[in-house]
């Protein structure tokens, strides 16, 4: 299988509205009620000079309120996405929106008004702010049959790129050959495609744009595709080797990707492998979790993982590791905290005080999760339990401007 035709490399045609605009009208605000005018005031002759005259003090111009961050979970068991806002009240904190059979990897363009979400079906396109369904467009490999659960065909891991102008898709038409898809999101359509490796249950962007990655978990692989020209290059990535083929547990499933570009893999909670996606080079940093490692994500320089329980050479309970991976760092510090249940993704939540937090998804793809997210401050490592029905598998937050 070849890749498309290469394609012209793409200039951003979005922005983020952001506090720097709305600092600026503010100021400007301010600057145009400064320098108007005074009215022209009359004095007596008799008096021996002009008298001062005090100017009222203005109310400050108000701050722009923070942006609200919500979260966005594909519930793998239903046909619908949850919207969850964690700082309401239980009853309140989800929205269900229908968007296709089976949801598996879900993303949100950089406004956060539209969210993505790779279904058994096809791309949904969701209006997040409407909390509707705007397009369920197919994909270029539809699946031959719609089914649910961790082997089904269809869309599996996704990722929008830095401008919001693509959305990268790792699809399957379950005839073992797999492949990631561009959407181009101001033609609404599937622009071109590129041959990937086994079962990617995650996509990786480039913090500049300039190549999207799949997680081959069957393979041992992390496939790197162009942007420009969709060509494709495979990194095997195996630090306890691929011994056991497909029956192995020593694969990768998600990765992070660092300022720098860096590719962050977890493995069984025993080794972070930093991918060099360009170059293929590797380095390593221990992690004490012993846990089967499944999905993960940066909080500045924490990664956060998690970790499934005692699988392969992993003989540990189910937890999540917050692991200190800056280049400043000796020996890596390292948090564990222990969870009740095997979870399956992770995002990171930020409530209105800037406290951050740990969401984790419960939506095991072995099916032994719960239906549910929970939430680990990463000041305290306090746990709190927030139900969401449909087993929300994958987990991604946003602003909401």
């Amino acid at each position: 299988m070849h890749p498309d035709p290469p394609l012209p490399r793409r200039v951003s045609r979005r922005g983020v509205i952001g506090f720097t605009a709305w600092g600026g009208l503010a100021a400007a605000g301010v600057l145009l009620a400064g320098c108007a005018p005074e009215p022209q005031r009359e004095i007596a002759l008799r008096d021996p000079e002009p008298r001062a005259h005090p100017v009222p003090e203005r109310d400050p111009a108000p701050e722009a309120a923070a942006p609200a961050v919500l979260l966005l979970a594909s519930l793998a068991q239903s046909d619908a996405v949850a919207i969850i806002d964690p700082s309401r009240p239980d009853a309140d904190a989800v929205q269900q929106v229908t968007v296709g059979a089976a949801p598996w990897g879900v993303g949100v363009a950089a406004d956060g008004r539209t969210g993505y979400a790779a279904t058994a079906e096809g791309l949904a396109v969701i209006d997040l702010l409407g909390a509707t369904r705007r397009a369920l467009v197919p994909y270029a490999h539809p699946a031959s049959r719609i089914e649910s659960g961790e082997y089904r065909p269809g869309g599996l891991g996704l990722a929008v790129s830095p401008d919001s102008g693509r959305v990268y898709v790792a699809v399957t038409a379950g005839d073992g050959a797999y492949a990631l898809e561009v959407f181009d999101t101001e033609t609404q359509k599937f622009i071109g495609s590129a041959p990937i490796g086994l079962r990617p249950f995650d996509v990786l962007v480039a913090p500049d744009g300039a190549w999207a990655a799949t997680v081959d978990h069957d393979g041992f692989t992390v496939t790197v595709v162009d942007a420009a020209t969709l060509a494709p290059v495979s990194h095997v990535v195996a630090p306890f080797g691929t011994e056991g083929g497909l029956a192995s547990w020593e694969k990768p499933h998600y990765g992070a990707v660092d300022a720098a570009g860096g590719i962050l893999l977890p493995y069984q909670g025993r080794v972070v492998v930093r991918l060099d996606p360009l170059t293929g080079a590797t380095a390593s940093i221990a992690s004490t979790a012993n846990s089967h490692a499944h999905g993960t994500a940066l909080a500045g320089s924490t990664l956060l993982t998690v970790g499934t329980g005692a699988f392969g050479n992993a003989d540990g309970s189910a937890n999540l590791s917050l692991l200190d991976v800056s280049a400043e760092t000796g020996a890596a510090p390292e948090r564990i905290v222990p969870m009740d249940v095997p979870h399956e993704t992770v995002a990171v939540w930020t409530d209105a005080g800037g406290s951050e937090f740990a969401a984790v998804a419960g939506g095991n793809t072995r099916n032994e999760g719960w239906d549910g997210i929970t939430l680990v401050a990463l000041d305290s490592l306090e746990v709190r339990k927030l139900p969401v029905a449909g087993y929300p598998q994958a987990v991604v937050s946003y602003a909401r401007s």
